[in-house]
């Protein structure tokens, strides 16, 4: 054991300085003796601890730090008024650490030798001082940030499955790939980090020992495993309130989008309880999102990336991702719209879901509401399809596409374009979507080459294989929009 680990005792962190000698503390660390004064004679990994306070100007200072060099002591604590600075020095050149309290030695004594007796001790007591004060109810991240930075004295911090601070802050990395207990050895320190499991990582515990505290990286684990037991009880017990938000939030959305006639007392006794307004103008949004995001939990990341666009939406759990809008008190200007579009636009660059975007027009009251969202619902489902806008569309960008949309809804379409592309399905070279890029495209071989990210020569061995494939001429107006209407049926499917 080595002197760190004694001065990473409570006790010691709180009331024991190092006064000279660092370099010397990693020094083996055998016994710890008591003695009047400066008079001792010390031995081979001792440290000295002297009971009653010493001048600073007393000569036997550098006697006693002289004999601890030679016997290979550990260190010197001293009660009482530091000692001269002739004294610091000799303690730095013979690497001699020197110590001052203003605590009782004794007491500081007892704490040291408990833990030579019984190295675990201070691992039991971490133990269950962090269940004591984490173990009697449920606590946000920031409250278990706080217990631990009180019983460590180190930063600790609550990672999101990304990485970034919930609670806290840590300067080192955690390897989140790896959903295990972890310790990275820092430049001057070590980091401690412990997965809180649900079905995968979906937080992570870490704790930056530095300097002294360092010593304890082997006693911290325990303490961060029994912390993340807490914020594992936290997470669900939080998951089951969000769930069921969300299925209230969801089912009334879907009253309101049924809605024909105005709503009952009920119904807008139940809006104003979900801080809902149904008088004004409102403008749709729809986020979709692939079937892998967890949307109930993603749902403060997308309200936070529309308020740090200055937009201030109702946004709901809905279908494939999220249905929202923005109400206005009186109709907005072409360019109030135009703004509102870009600055959603903008949010929808930060997601980072796969997400795709559509926006509606201005309706107003009620009624208008179910509008706005088909609208914006449409407009997601075709900038799904459309990388060259990023994945965003507004509706008053489809133009005819939003008609053809509706006609392809119908129950005899789908099957019918399915069928006529169908011997596309199963060929190799996403020949569908190059198909529908490359109408969309007015037959440029160019621009479609740089929709799919590919050479323009590709394509064209593509479209080849296509009208093969299909025994059409792409050149024929009737084919064109025949088989036009049957991929975006298909890639919006």
């Amino acid at each position: 054991m080595s002197l760190r680990r004694v001065l990473a005792l409570p006790g010691w962190a709180e009331h024991v300085r190092v006064v000279a000698g660092a370099a010397g503390l990693d020094r083996p660390l055998a016994t710890v003796q008591a003695t009047l004064d400066a008079s001792r004679t010390p031995v081979a990994g001792e440290l000295t601890v002297v009971v009653r306070p010493v001048a600073g100007t007393d000569w036997r200072i550098d006697a006693l730090l002289r004999r601890c060099a030679d016997a290979g002591a550990a260190a010197v604590l001293l009660p009482g008024a530091a000692p001269l600075t002739a004294s610091r020095l000799l303690a730095d050149r013979l690497a001699v650490p020197l110590l001052g309290t203003g605590a009782s030695p004794l007491d500081l004594l007892v704490e040291a030798r408990l833990l030579l007796a019984a190295p675990e001790l201070d691992r039991a007591e971490l133990l269950l001082a962090t269940h004591r004060a984490l173990g009697d109810r449920l606590r946000p991240p920031e409250e278990v940030v706080a217990v631990l930075r009180r019983l460590l004295r180190s930063p600790v911090a609550v990672l999101d499955d990304r990485g970034a601070p919930l609670a806290g802050e840590v300067t080192g990395r955690v390897r989140l790939d790896e959903p295990v207990p972890q310790r990275t050895d820092l430049d001057d320190g070590v980091l401690v980090a412990h997965p809180v499991l649900l079905q995968r990582p979906a937080l992570w515990l870490a704790a930056e020992l530095r300097g002294t505290e360092a010593a304890r990286a082997d006693v911290v684990p325990p303490a961060l495993a029994v912390a993340a037991g807490a914020l594992q009880r936290w997470l669900l017990a939080n998951r089951l309130e969000l769930e069921r938000d969300a299925r209230s939030r969801t089912a009334l959305l879907g009253d309101l989008l049924r809605l024909d006639t105005e709503p009952g007392a009920d119904l807008r006794r139940r809006v104003a309880d979900a801080g809902w307004r149904l008088g004004g103008w409102h403008v749709g949004l729809h986020i979709g999102v692939p079937a892998a995001v967890d949307t109930v939990a993603r749902t403060q990341d997308v309200v936070r990336a529309l308020r740090a666009e200055d937009v201030e939406a109702v946004v709901v759990e809905h279908g494939d991702g999220w249905t929202g809008w923005v109400t206005f008190d009186h109709e907005p200007t072409a360019a109030r719209v135009r703004s509102l579009a870009t600055r959603l636009q903008a949010a929808h660059r930060t997601l980072h879901l796969g997400a795709h975007m559509g926006v509606g027009r201005p309706h107003a009251r009620p009624e208008g509401l179910a509008a706005t969202v088909a609208e914006a619902r449409d407009a997601a489902r075709l900038a799904a399809t459309r990388p060259e806008t990023g994945h965003f569309l507004h509706v008053d960008q489809l133009g005819m596409a939003q008609l053809l949309l509706e006609w392809t809804r119908t129950d005899t379409f789908e099957p019918a374009a399915r069928a006529l592309i169908a011997p596309l399905l199963d060929a190799p070279g996403d020949l569908v979507r190059t198909l529908a890029a490359y109408l969309d495209a007015e037959s440029s071989l160019a621009e479609t080459a740089t929709v799919l990210g590919v050479h323009r020569n590709t394509v064209a061995a593509r479209v080849a294989r296509i009208s093969q494939l299909l025994g059409v001429d792409l050149s024929r107006p009737d084919e064109r929009l025949a088989l036009h209407l049957a991929s975006r049926a298909v890639t919006l499917d």
